[in-house]
């Protein structure tokens, strides 16, 4: 399985922050919005990245990120000229994607709990079909709502309804086969010209190929799309860092964990960065 980052858009819900620089290169907390959605795909077990911004941007996460070789990944880069939709990215990956199944996280999305990597790394064994998730919120009427079965089945899909039928939202994440292509392909824009993610799922749900992984309790979903929601994020990783005293989405250490790279090989990615307590502490991991 390959991993897509669609981290593209003009953030307009951010501005004037998000006016001269994108928006998944803002800070949460103590490391770029983009660590966040690359962990998922390294939890998962995803070597295989490739990153989707606009022109302008581009650049500036090849010099963040450059090749992956450092993190014993590989990432590539392609250009969404327009912000024409999320299902579109299939389309500008076709090439990256080849005959194999594709995970798509968007890159303002946050993930954090103790079971997250058991259930992306359930997705990732996707054979056919998709995968999204469901994250119980209060308010679902500000979401995309599923509405599922006893069997994990999708029964029905809508978009920021004022009568949910259910309160479990869909976060940006999604685990697909490779007939995700041809679906981008045929799908027509919706009325704000855009290839929708929705009218994706919608396809696989009436295929009857759908399926569902809540998020449950013990796992947080963040949406750092607005002001207030990238403060609340980086509050969040705060506290839990300072008090627990291990990282969230730091990238070296999954890279580590998963044994992309080894002892040395993290450690010198720590000491490049030993001025700051992130290098800091990835270099007490080896120690």
């Amino acid at each position: 399985m390959k991993g897509i980052i669609l981290a593209g858009g003009k953030g307009t819900r951010l501005y004037p922050m998000t006016k001269v620089i994108s928006k998944q290169l803002l800070p949460i907390y103590d490391k770029p919005m983009i660590y966040y959605p690359l962990s998922v795909l390294l939890l998962a077990g995803i070597k295989e990245i490739l990153i989707i911004s606009t022109e302008e941007d581009l650049p500036m996460y090849q010099k963040l990120l450059g090749d992956g070789s450092r993190l014993g990944i590989s990432i590539s880069y392609e250009v969404q000229k327009q912000p024409r939709g999320l299902a579109e990215a299939f389309i500008i990956g076709e090439k990256f994607i080849g005959d194999d199944n594709v995970c798509l996280v968007l890159g303002d999305n946050v993930f954090y709990g103790s079971t997250l990597q058991e259930k992306v790394v359930a997705a990732s064994s996707l054979e056919s079909g998709a995968i999204i998730f469901g994250s119980l919120v209060e308010d679902p009427t500000q979401f995309g709502v599923v509405e599922f079965d006893e069997d994990f089945n999708a029964l029905s899909l809508e978009e920021k309804p004022t009568k949910p039928k259910s309160n479990w939202a869909v976060p940006g994440l999604y685990f697909y086969d490779n007939e995700v292509i041809e679906i981008a392909k045929t799908i027509c824009p919706s009325a704000r010209g855009e290839l929708e993610i929705t009218a994706v799922n919608n396809e696989y749900l009436k295929r009857k190929k759908l399926k569902i992984i809540t998020l449950g309790r013990g796992i947080a979903w963040l949406d750092t799309g607005t002001a207030k929601g990238l403060s609340q994020a980086g509050a969040f990783v705060q506290t839990i860092q300072e008090r627990q005293g291990y990282y969230i989405s730091c990238i070296e250490e999954i890279a580590w964990r998963q044994g992309f790279i080894d002892d040395e090989q993290l450690f010198n990615l720590g000491r490049e960065l030993q001025m700051t307590e992130y290098g800091k502490y990835i270099m007490s991991l080896v120690k």
